[in-house]
């Protein structure tokens, strides 16, 4: 894991090489025409990409903080190198200016990847957002589909139930029909076991 790491940092390298490459070229970028202009352009593609590579290798976080340390270093190289040579840059004159100039596109080129990286990470977060949505309709669909058959079984029971009461009513209804009627014939019986008893104790006497 810490060699992949390691390689992961190439790429910030890399970035700040194509920074430092920069104050190789001239500051009047439309002054030549559109040749000067297409190196700048070059490099902020190059920019852009690096900082897109170091959001998917080391991250949003830790790649937006790496890739501030290549700025702040670039920039901390760029004028010690200007003050040093600044007879080779052409800068005898109104150094500190130069210097500032020299910054500023070492940030903007900083400014691109950091671009790159932000628009990386956007699309990342959209990606997942959009899983996370897709996520969430399959679990309402899910939760509707299992309502749907909590409400049927629910209502299979419900049928269930009222069947089962049904049957019970039904079935003590028909107890107390057959009660009623042995009721009444214990009744006609007892009252013929009276006749005779009343004919038996006639006939004695």
């Amino acid at each position: 894991m810490t060699e992949k790491k390691s390689i992961y940092y190439a790429t910030a390298v890399l970035l700040a090489l194509i920074i430092f490459a920069s104050n190789f070229l001239s500051t009047d970028i439309f002054q030549v025409g559109y040749q000067n202009f297409s190196v700048w352009f070059v490099l902020s593609i190059f920019a852009f990409a690096c900082g897109w590579l170091i959001n998917k290798t080391l991250g949003y976080n830790h790649g937006g903080k790496v890739i501030f340390a290549v700025i702040v270093s670039s920039a901390f190289i760029t004028v010690i190198m200007i003050s040093l040579f600044s007879e080779y840059f052409g800068l005898s004159n109104l150094l500190v200016e130069n210097i500032i100039l020299y910054l500023l596109r070492n940030i903007h080129l900083g400014a691109i990847g950091l671009f790159g990286l932000v628009v990386c990470e956007l699309l990342i977060m959209q990606k997942e957002s959009n899983l996370s949505k897709k996520k969430l309709d399959e679990i309402k669909n899910l939760m509707t589909s299992a309502q749907r058959e909590a409400q049927l079984i629910v209502e299979e029971a419900r049928i269930k139930a009222d069947k089962l009461l049904y049957d019970a009513q039904k079935a003590a209804d028909e107890i107390l029909e057959k009660k009623k009627y042995l009721e009444s014939q214990l009744k006609e019986f007892i009252a013929a076991e009276r006749e005779l008893i009343k004919k038996y104790e006639a006939e004695e006497e």
